[in-house]
């Protein structure tokens, strides 16, 4: 059956907007404000990179086996870490920001024996964070100047909606519809069941609080190393354009964040009277230093992707349903 032409334009225009985006600021700011960036980057700030990328990468694993094990799923720590790193690596490479989530969703409900609950782990897990951060940027509207603030104003809106939606969910399910035998009733009890036993208990909804202000105190730590590495010498005056970056970040667009964070950085920084140029550094260093945090993860995706080979080629069966498969032509071996 042909591929259907529909398919490549549904994700193709996010990466390219992203792509837009980084070469219109690129193309607007001075040629210094890139190449020293670049000339900021050494092997200590790498270092330090790798270990704060460390530090972020297991809280938000944490977060994730938290939430995963409150709705009922086996997720065994070690494969949490390896799992959430091999994420982080696939959303920094690849277009749109979110393959590598949505990887991790799927492959860990398929070998829980649960897709649709594996899916709403992750889901949750991610949201509590984007929540955790939209809140943050709530706070950082009422700090840095107004012309600075529309580029955040949506997102936080957006998540803001998102999490009373949810917990509308949560709360009403229960009381609503009366054909219970019905699959969208059986979505919406099943998503409502997860959502409190993953984030409502009394046990998994200050573990994910926590957990969630840590990992995002974690990367506005590599902002500000970041900022001081591009010669800012006010690390605190950064917290704000260190949330609005992230924010911007979030948007599923470009590759690994770059386009939307170098824009709103940019933006922030000219408003707070840094200059749009000295922005734009800061903001490529950070990306530079992000991807070198989730390198780790590079080295976890092809060691998987190497032992998966061996087994094949060794004769295990992957599938064992596969070995049932009669020969096409009908005919014995």
């Amino acid at each position: 059956m042909r591929p259907r032409p529909t398919v490549p334009g549904a994700w193709w225009p996010r990466p390219l907007i992203g792509l837009l985006l980084l070469a219109g600021v690129v193309w607007w700011s001075p040629l210094d404000a890139l190449t020293d960036a670049f000339e900021a980057i050494d092997v200590g700030l790498a270092l330090s990179a790798l270990g704060i990328g460390l530090a972020t990468t297991v809280l938000c694993a944490a977060r994730w086996w938290t939430v995963a094990r409150g709705t009922g799923l086996c997720l065994p720590w070690s494969r949490a870490v390896g799992d959430y790193y091999r994420a982080v690596f696939l959303n920094a490479v690849l277009p749109s920001g979110v393959l590598g989530d949505v990887h991790r969703a799927i492959d860990h409900g398929r070998d829980a024996g649960d897709v649709p609950r594996g899916v709403r782990a992750v889901v949750l897990e991610r949201m509590a964070g984007q929540v955790v951060l939209a809140a943050a940027g709530a706070v950082a509207l009422f700090v840095l100047p107004a012309a600075s603030t529309g580029p955040g104003v949506v997102t936080v809106a957006v998540w803001a909606g998102v999490a009373g939606l949810v917990a509308a969910v949560a709360v009403g399910a229960p009381r609503l519809g009366r054909r219970r035998d019905a699959l969208w009733w059986r979505v919406l009890t099943e998503t409502a069941r997860d959502v409190r036993n993953g984030l409502c208990t009394r046990t998994t909804g200050p573990a994910v609080l926590v957990l969630s202000v840590a990992a995002l105190a974690g990367h506005v730590t590599l902002f500000v190393l970041a900022a001081r590495a591009a010669g800012v010498t006010e690390p605190v005056g950064m917290l704000p354009p260190a949330v609005a970056a992230l924010i911007a970040m979030s948007v599923p667009a470009g590759v690994g964040g770059w386009g939307p964070r170098e824009a709103v950085t940019a933006l922030v920084f000219g408003a707070v009277g840094l200059g749009a140029s000295v922005g734009l550094t800061v903001s490529v260093v950070y990306g530079l230093l992000a991807l070198v945090a989730s390198l780790p993860g590079g080295v976890v995706f092809l060691w998987r992707l190497l032992r998966v080979e061996d087994r094949q080629v060794g004769g295990e069966p992957l599938d064992q349903g596969r070995e049932q498969v009669p020969p096409l032509d009908g005919r014995g071996a």
